[in-house]
Formats: C-alpha cells, sequence, structure tokens
C-alpha cells in the first residue's frame, strides 16, 4: 500500500475538514468551556458526525462499520485536531472501540460495536492509576465472586470517563503491581452499584475522569480477552490508540503554526511585516522541516495499521510517531505562543489553545522521554 492516500481518502479528509471549519470550531470549545458544558462536547455536533459515519469508519461490516481503515479515520482526526473539536470520537472510537475489536469475544463484537458505530455507545478505558503512564502498573483487584468478579480500586485520567456508557477496566486478578501478566479487562456500567465517576477539569478542556471501584460486581461474560492475559490486548490497542493521538496532534500543531505564519505576515514593527526578520524566518522554517517529518510518521504508522504489518513494527512506529508528532507540537505551540508576543497569552487568542492541548496531548498514553525510552527497548537496546 503506497504510504500516500487515496481518491476516497482525500475525498473524506476535505469533508472532515469543511465540517469541522463550519461545525466545530475553536469558538464552541471556548463556549463549552465558558458555559460549564455537563457533557464537555456537543450532542447535535456529535450526532452529525456519526451520522457522517465517522465513528464507524474503521469496523467491519458485519459490525456495523464502513472497513473504510485506520487511515481514513486518522485523516478525520486530523480535522479535528485542527480545531481541537470536542467529542468522544477518540476515547470510543480509537480506544474502547479498538480494545473491543482486538480482545472481545464474537458475542461482545456483536452487540458493542454496532451501538458505537451508531453513536449510541460511548466507551472509556480505565487503566491508568497514577500521573505517568504505565500501563502495567495496575493495583486495582478484581476478585472471583460466585460466577463473576468483585473490582475495587482507583483509576485517574479516564478520557470521557464521565459520560461514557461503558467502561473497560483493568483490575489485577493475579500477579503484583507492575507485572505485565495478571490484567484483565472488564467492560463495567458506569452507572453501576459502586462506580463513582468524578469528572476533572483538564487544561485543554478534554473531558476526563477520576473513576472508584467499590466492590463492583460483574459477571464472567464481562471479561474481555483472557483471563490475565489483558496485556496481550492492550499493547496493540495502545498502539493504534498512541497512532490516533497522534494524527490529531499533528492537525493542530499545523493549525497552529498556519495561524502563527499569518500572524507574521500581518503584525508589523518598524513599518514592515515582522515575518520579513531573517531570525523569524529560520525559527518558521525549522517548524515546517519538524512538521514534514511528523507528517511522514503519521502517515506511515496508519499505513502500517492498514497494511497488518507485524506488531513489533507497528509498536516502533507507535512510539516514533507519539515522540516525534509530541516533541514538534511541543516545538510548535511554544514559538506560536512567543511570535504572537504578550497578545498570545492572553485568551482572547485561540493561539493559547494549542499549547494547552499540547501539554494534555503529549501526557496521553505517554509522553516523549517514556516513547524515546521505549523505542530503544524495541530495537534492542
Amino acid at each position: 500500500m503506497p504510504m500516500i492516500l487515496n481518491e476516497e481518502q482525500t475525498m473524506l479528509k476535505d469533508s472532515a475538514k469543511d465540517f469541522c471549519t463550519n461545525n466545530a470550531p475553536i469558538s464552541q470549545l471556548r463556549d463549552l468551556r465558558d458555559s460549564d458544558n455537563a457533557d464537555g462536547f456537543d450532542r447535535a455536533t456529535w450526532n452529525a458526525m456519526v451520522e457522517l459515519g465517522w465513528a464507524a469508519i474503521p469496523w467491519a461490516e458485519d459490525h456495523g462499520g464502513l472497513a473504510f481503515g485506520y487511515k481514513g479515520l486518522g485523516v478525520v482526526t486530523e480535522e479535528t485536531g485542527r480545531t481541537l473539536s470536542a467529542s468522544p470520537l477518540y476515547a470510543s472510537v480509537w480506544v474502547g472501540g479498538t480494545i473491543i475489536n482486538l480482545g472481545g469475544s464474537d458475542a461482545q463484537k456483536a452487540e458493542l460495536l454496532p451501538q458505537v458505530a451508531a453513536g449510541s455507545l460511548l466507551l472509556a478505558l480505565a487503566l491508568e492509576e497514577g500521573h505517568r503512564h504505565a500501563p502495567y502498573n495496575v493495583a486495582a483487584t478484581a476478585q472471583s465472586a460466585g460466577d463473576g468478579y468483585k473490582i475495587s480500586g482507583s483509576k485517574t485520567f479516564v478520557l470521557d470517563g464521565h459520560v461514557a456508557d461503558k467502561l473497560i477496566v483493568a483490575a489485577r486478578t493475579s500477579g503484583n503491581s507492575g507485572d505485565r501478566s495478571g490484567i484483565t479487562l472488564f467492560v463495567v456500567d458506569r452507572e453501576a452499584d459502586g462506580v463513582t465517576v468524578t469528572r476533572t477539569r483538564m487544561a485543554d478542556s478534554r473531558n476526563a475522569a477520576n473513576i472508584e471501584f467499590k466492590d463492583v460486581t460483574v459477571g464472567a461474560d464481562a471479561v474481555v480477552g483472557a483471563v490475565d492475559g489483558a496485556a496481550d490486548v492492550l499493547d496493540p490497542a495502545l498502539d493504534i490508540a498512541r497512532i490516533g493521538i497522534s494524527a490529531e496532534m499533528l492537525g493542530a500543531l499545523q493549525e497552529c503554526f498556519e495561524r502563527t505564519v499569518e500572524y507574521l505576515k500581518e503584525r508589523k514593527q518598524f513599518g514592515v511585516p515582522i515575518g520579513s526578520f531573517q531570525a523569524l524566518k529560520h525559527r518558521a522554517a525549522n517548524m515546517f522541516c519538524e512538521i514534514e517529518l511528523s507528517k511522514s510518521c503519521v502517515l506511515e504508522a496508519l499505513t502500517a495499521l492498514d497494511e497488518a504489518r507485524d506488531a513489533e513494527e507497528v509498536a516502533k512506529l507507535a512510539s516514533l510517531t507519539k515522540a516525534k508528532v509530541g516533541e514538534t507540537f511541543n516545538l510548535v505551540s511554544r514559538e506560536g505562543i512567543q511570535m504572537h508576543g504578550g497578545i498570545g497569552m492572553t485568551d482572547e487568542f485561540d493561539i493559547g489553545f494549542f499549547i494547552k492541548r499540547a501539554a494534555v496531548t503529549e501526557q496521553t498514553f505517554g509522553d516523549v522521554n517514556f516513547h524515546r525510552n521505549r523505542y530503544g527497548e524495541l530495537e534492542g537496546y
């Protein structure tokens, strides 16, 4: 498969750009933040995204999907990143839906994926328990109880956790925190007895929650994948999620760069546009080069997913991409603020939203340092 977009993917990208620009601009995110919207996203906008088929893009047709691949979902997600669109697309489709698609039983796929594709079911992954990404540091427990399990423990930074209909919970059924083995995934109703959800206000206005589980009872049919074998599902699913968030970050950093360049052309000092200053030209050129490298990383990673390359190669590409795009987003968002000068620090200018999004997305499923280290380990260093 060539590492380019075909005609259908290009049309999808253009359609997504038009939709996000007109229906989910940054001003919508600002309004959701300022009004302290209970959902953190606009339900009508989400329903319109679903009607366009975005929530069904990667799934097989047997499960209500369009079978259009992750490259198709990636170009859509890139455009949502440009406008910082608030929606459950990432948490429910890229993360939750992927876990069900990779590890779910035939019955779970048949029941849940069509609902995800139809937008009637929102999923969220309850994995993290600390301030930094550590997928195997699971201390929450799931103990056998009759024909099922009782789950107890706490989770942090659960994306869309307060609006999800069902949670995919990682709990330890054996071993100790930090062990790769001994973790099991469970599908849990958010409204189940013993589940306490506390919404958190993230710096970038993205939805997240802290969740407590106290003797939450689930049946054996709630297990996703094998008991004690969640890592075999989580590893590839998280790599797909990392590539997905990288696509979103790519869209955001491109928009940030383009807004900065336009400002350099408009803002005048000493009677000339500041973009004519050689020092700023050099800095803009450096950003342009880093952005082009980031584009190639994301496109190659998405291509690898659609070609179903082996897990180790996808893992390397996922960490390479997340590290590179995170580094570039960090650079572009900070340069954007600096080149806008003092006004860039004010809330009235949208440029500040990008530096906030950069800070949060970098921490999502591993920051630059996490993925540099992981890439080195995967290469045998």
